[in-house]
């Protein structure tokens, strides 16, 4: 080992580090130990250990990469691409060369910080559908496939993620406005709670709110709702909802064979859920047949005892019909 050349190259360290690496700290500086702190964000923040073989410069430096919250496995691959980089100007000074591309490998893959997310998406998915990632753009192109139904969106990540939430943009699907909107809504609902505390007071037992990420649970969620719904059958007639050609499902929201959903997420078709609403037992609410859960719905706001006298209402009307008609026979 070159003591003058390694002192030498400290010295420059000492000098220029914080200059040239941008967002650099350094926090050691000597030949036993180089330890810089690398920060863009709170999230893409790594620790460099740095030490010196018996042969330096003839071999590359050792390196330790640390972080609180990047992936393992992404700073294991980061090390192995780094050492590649040092056996490229062995013979040289390694250390300001290492920790410049360590900087530029930050600004240049944004999704680090998302990467064992992205690992559990891509298990999530199946054969017919897509995910591409855009370092650039710091984005994901998501197509998520069912039969012939699809979605397809541009997941955002943001610059300071996971404390912002991603978001959707340039969303396309065939399925009927009434699930598009669902899937949105509840997409950004998922993002929302995961960046902002509850409304209600914590329990005094309860842990403090904390920030999480919010990729994997939106993808996530996507991805189970594509696939299931195509496959739901209507809770009261058990044919299934959705026919298998997109181009027949039924738009018109006040039509017979619309498709409802309701807060428990179960399907009806709207002629069958205004019937099973309007059909007794009513005490204690209507019940989803599936789950057993009380049915809530926008489009039936009616109480109990107003539904029992439309019911009876209804029932003598038919009997008065009846009576005439048998009298007229």
């Amino acid at each position: 080992m070159s003591m003058g050349l390694i002192d030498d190259e400290l010295q420059e360290v000492r000098k220029l580090c914080e200059n040239v690496v941008t967002g650099s700290k350094l926090i050691s500086c000597v030949q036993t130990m180089v330890r810089v702190e690398i920060r863009r964000t709170t999230f893409k923040h790594i620790i460099v250990c740095i030490q010196f073989p018996c042969d330096y410069p003839h071999s590359p430096l050792l390196l330790e990469l640390k972080s609180k919250t990047l992936s393992d496995k992404l700073l294991g691959g980061l090390t192995n691409i780094c050492e590649q980089e040092a056996k490229k100007i062995l013979g040289k000074p390694q250390v300001l060369t290492i920790l410049k591309f360590i900087r530029n490998f930050i600004d240049e893959n944004p999704l680090s910080c998302c990467y064992n997310e992205i690992a559990t998406i891509k298990r999530d998915l199946s054969d017919s559908d897509e995910l591409k990632l855009k370092q650039k753009t710091s984005s994901l192109n998501l197509k998520v496939s069912q039969g012939n139904y699809f979605f397809r969106a541009k997941v955002c990540v943001p610059e300071d993620y996971p404390e912002n939430s991603v978001r959707l943009e340039d969303v396309e699907t065939n399925f009927p406005p009434l699930f598009e909107r669902f899937f949105l809504g509840h997409s950004k609902e998922i993002s929302r709670q995961c960046i902002e505390p509850p409304l209600k007071a914590r329990a005094k037992n309860q842990p403090p709110f904390k920030k999480s990420p919010s990729l994997q649970p939106v993808v996530s969620f996507l991805i189970v709702a594509v696939k299931q719904i195509p496959q739901e059958s209507c809770q009261l007639c058990h044919k299934q909802c959705l026919p298998e050609d997109p181009q027949l499902a039924e738009t018109n929201e006040n039509a017979d064979g619309h498709v409802e959903r309701v807060y428990c997420s179960h399907l009806f078709h709207l002629q069958c859920l205004i019937t099973y609403m309007k059909t007794p037992p009513f005490h204690g609410g209507k019940k989803c047949p599936k789950c057993g859960q009380r049915i809530y719905h926008d489009k039936w706001r009616v109480s109990e005892k107003i539904a029992e006298d439309r019911w009876a209402h209804k029932q003598a009307r038919e009997r008065e019909l009846k009576e005439v008609a048998e009298f007229l026979e």
